[in-house]
């Protein structure tokens, strides 16, 4: 099948989204379909055979696109819509492939005979209501566009269950497979790394975080909590992630809780060496207090074979359970217990490392991400041939 992916990102950079999205390219022309894809002007080509790279033009005052909502952001959906309407009118395609908000951009577009699939990362209106809550004023409105929108589609691939529940709710009829992300394959930078134990006492329990030090990611709560230990001076938690005004904000924060002792802020460090830091520490932490999507690192920390302590929101739950995970209210005093518990405990470490890894490696693997979205596109030309 000839398809137009739509990728309102910049296209390829090392992080969550587009790493998942070449993922899903790899999947579509390993099986013999083309791909034209049409995404931002930044970013990097990669040669995937079938794949073909479309870009929006540039914006020079544009110099960054951060993670999330962005007026950059918008000005290049703009540019992406526009240049969209022209390749649907130059070309034949059988699948319209829409990835995150440009979904939006088929209630604007005549439909024609092609197949629309909605590739549901998250919920834009859930984002923008998180960043902006003065938008609630709006928010039936919002949501009003996104449940149009799904109605368009003729098969969502929503990237986790409670987005699921949402489309359901949407549109009972309307097909949809689950299509989670899978822990990041990406070949070492070659670059050399942080040797952690190095920079920490003997006998210490090494906790890490990794990502940005956005607000909603809970690193308030995590900082917080380590105030609340007790008889616990072995542990260190080291922070990889985040830029130089929020590292700064939590090493005050942490200076004034009185925990700076017990946190290492190592700043950024590349994405294709993930799982050498993962593999150094003992317990990996997802401290997050807000959204439903489950955060790709997840994935990673479940690969690494290590003790994961998280929130029990449905960000976590719906992938980890008592068994794979220490999981604890988003509250500093619950989080200080689950440390607690997992610092002085090296068996339960072990064991709860073992099952989240037992796991990804049935459930959460590239060839069953492969086999899913694979499964769709055989259905999707299967009907185009009855048609």
């Amino acid at each position: 099948m000839k398809i137009l992916l739509l990728v309102p990102q910049p296209f390829y950079q090392e992080r969550g989204t587009p790493i998942a999205t070449r993922m899903l390219v790899r999947a579509l022309c390993g099986a013999g379909h083309s791909v034209d894809m049409l995404t931002f002007h930044p970013g990097d080509d990669v040669a995937i055979e079938g794949l073909r790279i479309f870009r929006t033009r540039s914006l020079p005052f544009v110099k960054k696109i951060p993670i999330g909502f962005s007026f950059g952001k918008l000005l290049y959906d703009v540019l992406l819509f526009f240049k969209t309407l022209n390749m649907l009118r130059k070309g034949s395609y059988d699948v319209l492939h829409a990835g995150e908000e440009s979904i939006f951009f088929t209630l604007f577009i005549p439909r024609g005979k092609r197949v629309i699939v909605y590739d549901m990362d998250s919920s834009m209106p859930d984002q923008l209501l998180e960043k902006w809550s003065f938008l609630r004023v709006v928010a039936p409105v919002m949501y009003g566009f996104e449940r149009l929108a799904i109605r368009r589609s003729d098969v969502v691939l929503p990237v986790c269950d409670a987005l699921a529940v949402r489309v359901q709710d949407y549109a009972p009829e309307l097909p949809l497979c689950v299509l989670e992300d899978v822990a990041m394959d990406l070949q070492p930078s070659g670059e050399p790394i942080d040797d952690i134990h190095k920079r920490v006492p003997d006998n210490t329990v090494v906790a890490m975080y990794v990502g940005n030090l956005e607000h909603y990611q809970g690193i308030d709560l995590l900082i917080h909590s380590l105030a609340e230990l007790d008889d616990c001076d072995a542990l260190r938690v080291v922070f990889i992630g985040g830029n130089d005004e929020d590292i700064e904000r939590y090493k005050d924060m942490a200076e004034t809780a009185g925990v700076s002792a017990l946190c290492i802020f190592l700043g950024s460090r590349p994405v294709a060496d993930l799982m050498l830091y993962l593999e150094q520490a003992d317990i990996l932490i997802s401290p997050r207090i807000k959204g439903v999507n489950t955060p790709m690192k997840i994935y990673s920390y479940m690969g690494a074979g290590k003790a994961i302590i998280t929130t029990d929101i449905p960000s976590h739950t719906q992938v980890l359970d008592e068994n794979s995970a220490v999981l604890v209210a988003g509250e500093p005093a619950a989080f200080a217990a689950g440390l607690a518990i997992l610092c002085k405990d090296a068996s339960l470490r072990e064991t709860l490392g073992h099952a989240a890894r037992e796991l990804a490696e049935g459930r959460h693997t590239y060839g069953v991400f492969k086999n899913k979205l694979l499964s769709v596109y055989r259905q999707l030309e299967a009907d185009k041939h009855e048609a």
